[in-house]
C-alpha cells in the first residue's frame, strides 16, 4: 500500500546526550511510535534526528517530547512547512 505524503512534513531535531548507535536506535524507536510519524532518520555523528510527519495528527512537540522520553534532550528544530510529494 503507498502512502500518500502530501501533508508531511520534515523537521530535524538536534538532540543533545546521544552516545552511541544504540542511542540512536532509542529515539529512533521512541518517535516511530507516534500516531502520524512515517518516516524517522536518526545519525549519532551529527546528533540530529530527522522526522517525516503529518502535521494534521502530530505535533512538534510531540516530537519533542518523543526525544525526551526516551532519555535525551532535544535542543531545537528546523521545519520544512512545504509539504513533500
Amino acid at each position: 500500500m503507498l502512502q500518500d505524503h502530501a501533508r508531511d512534513h520534515l523537521v530535524v531535531i538536534g538532540i543533545e546526550g546521544m552516545h552511541c548507535h544504540k542511542c540512536e536506535q532509542a529515539i529512533q524507536r521512541s518517535l516511530k511510535r507516534l500516531a502520524g510519524v512515517s518516516e524517522v532518520e536518526v545519525d549519532f555523528p551529527t546528533a540530529q534526528a530527522s522526522v517525516l510527519f503529518d502535521a494534521s495528527r502530530v505535533g512538534v512537540d510531540d516530537l519533542m517530547h518523543a526525544v525526551t522520553q526516551a532519555g535525551y534532550k532535544a535542543i531545537g528544530f528546523t521545519r520544512n512547512e512545504f509539504g513533500v510529494n
